[in-house]
């Protein structure tokens, strides 16, 4: 019997909340100007900005990609117990994690994560046969050229359109719930190119570092000693190296900055995953019916927008552009958290959660099921 590795169910469940405190600026203040556009003179304000470029920036973007490549191996070791065409079941993944994505973007949040996935994650597909050393060589790469591209993207940045900045304050801050989607179709479609050089890079090399951790065994060994290394020599030096760059750059402004905050990403990324193997022990019963939200993070990361994008918009609550940065990190906080014992309440009673269920239909559409191992629930 095969005991179930704990280090994923932490991992998502430490990316959610680090996610949405960076996802929630572009859903409570204009997105071309985000924290930027809110008040950030009053000390509380101008800390959680620079806590949060500093600790999350970009870094839990990493963790969300590194479990994807966690999640398609998981997705291979299945179909091939139960002798089943991965081909077709991949297939039917990034189709539905296409749609979803779609979807996600123009009703809730044009910042969506899911197509990007779903582009770059076909591309990982072709090297899922790699040895876990080629896979690793691949993934450095691949972040190293993403920190060219997108450090040239931030040191090169257009200004914000005061006409489109009006636009959205009508549409998003004044309109209902059909011109709010109207203003983010139109975003998402804008700013995917951008969206695919600044993060698509970088996702598909997390994903080939995932999918090396579980061929290599490092991702059911929490103890080995690459995650103490890791520990030791990166967690440091990209977290305090992050935080001094975060600080620079919300006193100057200056765009090299926020480029050598993207170069330190990676080693603070790396420095948590250690930190998130020596937490990956077993828990007691609360913890263990938490970690299970883990499982459907993706029914978690849809709720975070579909809820946030309610409380800002016009249609909801109305606090678009109201609150200051301290508080709409605040509200996003107790989203999630609330959302996570929502999930971990469900899950006690059904083995999936409700996007998660959706995406396992769609994955399986056409493809008979025969008996053996069951599939991994909840695996991005």
């Amino acid at each position: 019997m095969t005991t179930r590795a704990l280090m994923p169910d932490y991992l998502r469940l430490c990316a959610l909340f680090g996610i949405v405190v960076v996802n929630v600026q572009y859903m409570a203040f204009p997105i071309l100007g985000g924290f930027e556009a809110a008040s950030t003179a009053e000390p509380a304000n101008r800390a959680v900005v620079w806590l949060v470029n500093g600790l999350f920036l970009v870094k839990t973007y990493g963790l969300f990609s590194f479990m994807f490549g966690v999640g398609l191996a998981y997705q291979m070791r299945s179909a091939a117990n139960r002798a089943l065409p991965f081909g077709t079941l991949y297939r039917n993944r990034m189709i539905g994690l296409l749609l979803l994505g779609l979807a996600h973007a123009c009703l809730f949040f044009p910042g969506d994560i899911l197509v990007i996935y779903a582009i770059t994650g076909t591309c990982l597909y072709w090297v899922r046969a790699w040895t876990a050393r080629r896979l690793v060589r691949l993934g450095s790469a691949l972040l190293v050229i993403q920190i060219v591209v997108a450090g040239a993207l931030v040191m090169t940045p257009e200004p914000a359109d005061p006409e489109v900045l009006a636009i959205e304050r009508a549409l998003i801050g004044q309109g209902g719930f059909l011109e709010a989607v109207l203003f983010r179709t139109i975003s998402f479609f804008y700013v995917l190119p951008y969206l695919l050089l600044f993060q698509g890079i970088a996702a598909l090399g997390w994903f080939c570092l995932g999918l090396a951790a579980v061929k290599s065994g490092l991702i059911d060994r929490p103890d080995h000693r690459l995650w103490r290394l890791a520990r030791r020599w990166c967690l440091g030096p990209g977290v305090l190296s992050s935080l001094l760059i975060a600080h620079l750059w919300l006193q100057t402004g200056d765009g090299r900055w926020e480029a050598a905050l993207i170069a330190a990403a990676p080693l603070a990324t790396i420095g948590y995953l250690g930190v998130i193997a020596a937490m990956a022990r077993p828990a007691g019963p609360l913890g263990s019916m938490l970690l299970s939200a883990g499982a459907a993070s993706l029914s978690i990361y849809l709720g975070q927008s579909m809820v946030l994008s309610t409380i800002f918009g016009a249609y909801g609550l109305g606090l678009w552009n109201e609150v200051s940065a301290a508080g709409a990190v605040a509200i996003a906080l107790f989203v999630t958290l609330a959302l996570v014992l929502l999930l971990a309440v469900w899950r006690k009673r059904f083995a999936l959660g409700p996007f998660e269920w959706l995406l396992r239909k769609g994955t399986y559409l056409g493809v008979p099921l025969t008996g053996g191992t069951r599939p991994e629930a909840g695996a991005k």
